[in-house]
């Protein structure tokens, strides 16, 4: 493993994705090897990745369909629920191992030569294809229901492509802070939970911003949410009517700006890190 830096103050952004790029087979490896240990000792391996989320948006379904009679939301229901419960998931867990990457590795990233980054972003996107392997769950209903597919189903791949960086930014943000701050592990939990309501999954981004009863203030700080953007480009290309250009416009100028600055923010405090663990 080489192309690492020692405490990365004097090292600039583009030197650090660089040797990042110059790196990436160590990080497939170490992909490759976290997807493995995961599904090691499991019975059913592969199928967990269907099998959790399917469940857990079956349970959701039956809730908000049978025992509430819901006024939100698109038909068919179960599709317009999956095609962002899948990304939330993958932000959810994503987020919480991506926060936690330097000090549950901490003895590989003190004595390894690889960018310290290269840890953050094993977990971000693991996380990820888990996700990908997920979507035949999504393919599923949408074969059984045939709801029109459209041509901003192209906004699909940026959807991914924006929350891959949301979550790299953010978890390089908070990687560091873990380590220095010891009560930021519960702190992200509760804002997680938070941010699941406060972000267009259970219901649809047209509820909040078409909805003449939530005060104009609120839609505006609505917008600020960079995942109400993100689920509209994953639902626009199967119901036309979630797509909103200010949302993702929104998501794509908030998402490279946390991406940037996590970046800087992880390379700055990266000395003071490796003090810490």
């Amino acid at each position: 493993m080489n192309g690492g830096h020692s405490t990365g103050r004097h090292i600039s952004p583009a030197a650090r994705l660089s040797a990042i790029w110059r790196n990436r087979r160590v990080l497939w490896l170490l992909i490759r090897r976290d997807l493995k240990v995961r599904y090691a000792n499991s019975l059913l391996g592969y199928v967990w990745s269907v099998l959790d989320p399917l469940v857990m948006g079956l349970i959701y379904w039956f809730v908000f369909t049978v025992i509430f009679h819901r006024s939100v939301g698109e038909e068919p229901y179960i599709v317009f629920l999956l095609s962002a419960l899948l990304p939330w998931l993958w932000f959810q867990i994503g987020l919480t191992e991506g926060a936690k990457s330097i000090i549950s590795q901490e003895k590989l990233v003190r004595s390894t030569a690889v960018p310290r980054e290269i840890w953050v972003l094993r977990s971000v996107c693991a996380r990820g294809i888990e996700f990908l392997f997920s979507l035949p769950v999504l393919i599923l209903f949408l074969v059984v229901y045939h709801p029109p597919i459209n041509i901003f189903i192209l906004l699909f791949p940026l959807g991914i492509l924006l929350q891959f960086l949301l979550l790299a930014g953010v978890s390089m943000f908070l990687a560091p802070l873990m380590v220095m701050l010891k009560d930021i592990d519960p702190l992200v939990r509760l804002a997680l939970r938070a941010l699941f309501y406060a972000s267009p999954t259970i219901y649809g981004i047209n509820d909040i911003l078409g909805n003449t009863a939530v005060p104009k203030i609120i839609q505006d700080l609505y917008l600020l949410n960079p995942l109400a953007g993100i689920m509209s480009a994953y639902r626009a290309g199967i119901f036309a009517s979630e797509l909103s250009v200010p949302a993702i416009l929104s998501s794509l100028i908030i998402t490279l700006a946390t991406f940037v600055l996590g970046c800087v923010f992880f390379g700055r405090s990266e000395r003071t890190v490796l003090k810490e663990i």
